[in-house]
């Protein structure tokens, strides 16, 4: 068992070269040290020698943090995730920052760009989050713009950010812009891109834009975020800092940095299109369903007691026909049940392949060019607003916030 405390201050030896940290674990018979630099380390416990017992070096004082209240106000709605979070040095920990102070602090110059006022909803791991955590957010979102906030940031997780954005694109009608942001990178990296993300979702908060949306990097420099749509982004890689892109489409802006000059597309939606409205009524018994090559029949019938199924198909939207039959039964017993595509370009037409066409007659909606998941938080939402099973089909064919494109382009 280690000798060292989490926090200690301990220096040793690594290949030869002398380096001092902080002590955070121990690891297979190495100790694992934090540098400066907020990168961490790996080194042979034996060489290491004590410095400073954690506790010993006090805390940092806290820096008063001043808005300028000539500035335009808006809101921060924070679930979690690494976005505003720093680094304690004494003990080598990240942890999430729940207050408007504590967020300023970890990104000053956002105080520059507006006034602030903010709500911790939750402080989960976006894996974590629920279709009663949409709700919440669209409620809380809703009342900062009915109480006068100039625009929404949204602190999220990235994983399933998409699905919060989609999710809200639905629940909420809003003359504001409602601006999610991430951070790929903890905010101990100095590859960290919490502070460029902050700042461009804030500005995007400001602008012109009408409508929820995605703010990150647009690529792996430090020079401009794109802001995309909420039903038509998607997470593209593990790690990268311009994971999330725009689905068949062109972002609906970008915001340079660090001058914060805000471009909208032709396409975004403009502020005070809308006036403010909340639907946030979900219907949770609803699934995602992967379909793969010699996926059972009961692998279907799982959903039976659902009242809503996406299914992600092959090519142009399909399944093996051996599963047809369930999905018939599903539908005539009362399951919404929306086909959409694996594919990334493209969209559903069920009526070039007999297996397509038995899907329609089944009784299957074409899910058009919609990604699998904005498909979900639609048929929560439209199940969740419509008893009429005619009308919800209706609705699904139907484009309500962007979700769906009456033409494929291409090259995006």
């Amino acid at each position: 068992m280690s000798t060292y405390m989490t926090g200690d201050i301990v220096a040793a030896s690594c290949r030869g070269h002398p380096v001092e940290g902080i002590y955070i674990t121990d690891r297979d018979g190495m100790a694992v040290l934090k540098l400066k630099s907020g990168y961490n380390i790996g080194v042979d416990e034996e060489t290491c020698t004590l410095v400073r017992r954690a506790g010993e070096q006090p805390a940092p004082a806290v820096p008063a943090v001043v808005q300028d209240e000539r500035l335009p106000e808006l809101a921060i709605i924070s679930t979690g995730g690494t976005i505003a979070s720093k680094i304690d040095y004494r003990t080598g920990a990240v942890t999430s920052q729940f207050t408007a102070d504590d967020i300023l602090r970890a990104v000053p110059g956002l105080t520059t760009v507006a006034r602030y006022r903010a709500e911790v909803l939750a402080t989960i791991l976006s894996e974590n989050m629920t279709p009663s955590t949409w709700q919440a957010l669209a409620r809380a979102a809703h009342a900062a713009i009915r109480d006068g906030a100039e625009g929404v940031i949204v602190t999220h997780g990235t994983d399933t950010m998409a699905y919060s954005a989609s999710a809200l694109s639905f629940m909420l009608d809003t003359p504001a812009p409602v601006v999610f942001v991430g951070s790929q990178r903890s905010a101990d990296r100095p590859s960290s891109d919490n502070v460029m993300n902050a700042m461009c979702a804030a500005a995007a908060a400001r602008s012109d834009l009408g409508e929820v949306a995605v703010a990150m990097h647009a690529t792996t420099n430090d020079d401009t975020c794109t802001v995309h749509r909420g039903t038509r982004v998607r997470k593209m890689h593990t790690s990268r800092r311009d994971a999330f892109q725009s689905h068949e489409m062109a972002p609906i802006a970008t915001v340079a940095y660090p001058s914060l000059a805000v471009d909208l597309s032709p396409e975004a939606v403009r502020r005070g299109s809308a006036e403010p409205a909340l639907r946030a009524d979900l219907e949770e018994r609803c699934g995602l369903l992967y379909f793969y090559p010699g996926m059972p029949e009961e692998a279907v019938r799982v959903y039976e007691d659902f009242k809503g199924l996406v299914i992600a198909g092959t090519g142009l939207g399909h399944v093996r026909s051996a599963c047809i039959g369930a999905l018939r039964e599903m539908v005539d017993a009362g399951t919404t049940v929306v086909m959409t595509s694996q594919c990334l370009h493209g969209r559903v037409c069920d009526r070039v392949y007999d297996t397509g066409r038995d899907l329609l007659a089944a009784g299957v909606v074409e899910g058009e060019d919609m990604l699998p998941e904005t498909a979900l938080t639609k048929l929560m939402w439209v199940l969740g607003n419509v008893d009429d099973a005619e009308e919800a089909r209706r609705l699904m064919a139907t484009d309500l916030k962007g979700e769906i494109r009456r033409r494929s382009d291409y090259g995006f």
